[in-house]
């Protein structure tokens, strides 16, 4: 995820001056991971959590190829659950999420704010002029190498995977990023991810622990294929001449039969139900914006890696793909993906 920090005109100052404010709070609170490992006052859960994150750092840098640069070098506690909120908004009769515009990032499918009130109120505003609506608590962000973003107390007690898959994926940010291009940035930042956790695991000897974390990646690849499934049906929808009246019913059964299709492969789970919350409210159509950010591109990717044979090669055909026009990268890479 990437923090939105500086904004293009004509966006609002209090929105500007909320992102400066939030970002200098985590400047302010961070201190370095070094000292505070040093310190024998540090409670040993936290030491033990950013031992492990230099050991990540490390490794995405001399294994991964990973840049080298200033990140997850210190570590802040913001006393809060989320580092950030996003807020993320379609249109009543559309699967295609607002987007909002930043000078680093480009244009992005979300607006990140570092207090919940603020995110929240912005929803209520986009909601009130008729959008649908989400909002997400997100534990860390990437600017990019921009400024030394920071190990924060919201990764605390995740197993060891998650921590080290994170570091790998805010750090692909920093290795390659297409600005006004989120799907294909996060696909890639994915894969470089997935990879890096399969060569952690083999690197210490723990290979078959990977098959729990691929098992898991694979449930979360049938999630969103899913969602890409009912997001198609919901395009075709939208594009067809019924009236308002008609496109709102159908467009509650299309939710209806999602919740039902979950349900069935819930059941193909064996009962695994770590997306029962997650389909547990009431959905709309910036719930799937949301998700296809995240995954349209993945497939795409992982069969160029495979292809490519290392990360290395990866990384020069990913820059390949990154420097044609939009429509042809994603024809190249997301096109199997698409609804």
């Amino acid at each position: 995820m990437l923090a939105a920090l500086v904004l293009v005109a004509p966006l609002s100052g209090c929105y500007l001056l909320q992102a400066a404010v939030g970002q200098g709070e985590v400047l302010a609170r961070s201190e370095p991971v070094a000292r505070l490992v040093a310190d024998p006052v540090t409670p040993a859960p936290l030491r033990a959590t950013l031992d492990l994150a230099v050991a990540a750092r490390e490794f995405a840098v001399c294994e991964l190829g990973l840049p080298d640069g200033r990140s997850f070098r210190s570590y802040a506690d913001l006393g809060r659950p989320y580092a950030v909120w996003n807020v993320v908004a379609a249109p009543e009769f559309s699967v295609e999420p607002r987007q909002w515009c930043y000078p680093v990032a480009g244009c992005v499918a979300y607006r990140g704010y570092f207090d919940e009130s603020r995110a929240r109120a912005a929803a209520r505003r986009l909601a009130g002029r008729g959008d649908d609506v989400t909002i997400g608590g997100v534990a860390t962000y990437s600017t990019l190498g921009r400024l030394p973003d920071p190990l924060f107390n919201t990764m605390l007690g995740w197993r060891e995977t998650r921590l080290v898959g994170t570091i790998f994926h805010e750090l692909a940010h920093e290795r390659l990023y297409v600005p006004g291009d989120s799907s294909f940035s996060e696909a890639f930042a994915s894969v470089v991810e997935q990879r890096g956790v399969r060569q952690w695991l083999d690197a210490r000897g723990r290979a078959a622990e990977f098959e729990v974390y691929r098992a898991g990646a694979a449930r979360e690849a049938e999630f969103a294929a899913l969602l890409r499934a009912a997001r198609g049906r919901l395009q075709r929808l939208y594009a067809s001449d019924a009236q308002a009246t008609q496109l709102a019913a159908d467009k509650q059964r299309e939710f209806g039969r999602l919740k039902f299709e979950y349900g069935q492969l819930r059941a193909r789970w064996g009962g695994y139900g770590g997306y029962d919350a997650w389909f547990a409210r009431t959905l709309n159509n910036a719930h799937l914006a949301s998700v296809a950010t995240y995954h349209d591109c993945v497939p795409g990717l992982q069969r160029e890696l495979e292809a490519a044979g290392s990360l290395t090669a990866f990384y020069a055909r990913a820059e390949e793909l990154a420097a044609l026009s939009p429509v042809r990268r994603h024809a190249a890479v997301c096109a199997s993906s698409a609804p």
